[in-house]
């Protein structure tokens, strides 16, 4: 049997420009979450207070793929916690479906930096332990794990347990499981930061192929320009802290995109000259008074001898 799989058809070269697949317009699309305001400050220990977000306005529809991006530091996961309800913002207002988010919710559902699997227990139960709460019956759980588990090419390895997988395949369980609980929106924080260019690659492919068959909405944290331009519908900038919304930018790609494509490394450079300066003050919050940018080496004070030049 020829293996006809998304992925192996990738492999064979990029879709020709009228045959690739684009994301459905969504502007005719209801309003799946709506931020208004949104501000956080932290207060450490010795009374200071630093503030994290300032005044985030943005509103991600039905069915859209939105990446947030920007420098180390700058409030993404910050925000991404307030989005799930993990963290309240200090002012301002997140909706989800035109209801005030007060805590976690079953429609809303966060995919951390780890896989987070429980060790002891196999990929499919893995799955269905998130199962237990929606009441399902043990032989309805089996059957729905497994159906994701074929989702995201892992039914081989239903019986495998977390040691027995790669960092690519437990982040392909984690996927499965988040998606199994059939969240509104699906949250997702910096998953593949941990893996190899080439895990990354592949999952990057995947991820779109399941966000195309589930039409989930999906907003995915990343500090990666290449990531966040090959897999969103929109990326929205955020300065260095405190994190605001330095630009949007609409994503006009056909799909399935590959990270390594002439476009996407086109416009990944061209949001990268927006960030250069957002990175640059970050490099100088945080290097010590002296140090040196370009090598980040502390400065001695040794004036260099110039009495015998060559």
């Amino acid at each position: 049997m020829i293996d006809k799989s998304p992925l192996v058809e990738m492999a064979k070269g990029p879709s020709p420009v009228g045959a690739a697949r684009r994301a459905t317009p969504t502007l005719s699309r209801p309003i799946k979450l709506r931020l208004t305001g949104v501000s956080k400050a932290f207060r450490s220990a010795n009374g200071n207070t630093t503030l994290a977000l300032q005044d985030i306005n943005f509103e991600v529809r039905e069915g859209e793929f939105v990446c947030i991006l920007g420098p180390s530091g700058c409030g993404k996961t910050t925000l991404l916690n307030i989005i799930a309800g993990l963290d309240r913002a200090g002012c301002g207002d997140v909706l989800c479906n035109g209801r005030r988010v007060k805590g976690p919710g079953m429609d809303r559902i966060v995919m951390f930096q780890e896989s987070v699997l429980f060790p002891w227990l196999t990929a499919c139960k893995n799955i269905e332990i998130g199962l237990k709460s929606k009441g399902l019956s043990k032989a309805a759980r089996t059957v729905k794990a497994m159906d994701f588990l074929r989702l995201v090419h892992l039914s081989k390895f239903a019986n495998a347990h977390p040691h027995e997988l790669s960092g690519g395949m437990r982040q392909r369980v984690a996927l499965a499981r988040s998606l199994a609980m059939e969240p509104e929106i699906l949250l997702m924080d910096e998953p593949f930061t941990a893996l190899d260019a080439q895990t990354r690659w592949i999952l990057h492919y995947e991820l779109q192929n399941i966000w195309e068959k589930t039409g989930k909405t999906v907003i995915f944290v990343t500090h990666n320009i290449r990531e966040a331009v090959c897999l969103a519908d929109r990326v929205i900038v955020l300065s260095s802290r405190p994190g605001r919304i330095k630009r949007e930018y609409k994503i006009d790609l056909p799909r399935p995109r590959d990270d390594g494509s002439v476009e996407v490394a086109a416009l990944s450079t061209e949001i990268l000259a927006i960030l250069r300066d957002e990175i640059e003050k970050v490099m100088r919050e945080e290097l010590d008074e002296g140090s040196c940018k370009e090598c980040d080496v502390k400065c001695v004070g040794v004036t260099p001898d110039n009495s015998n030049p060559k």
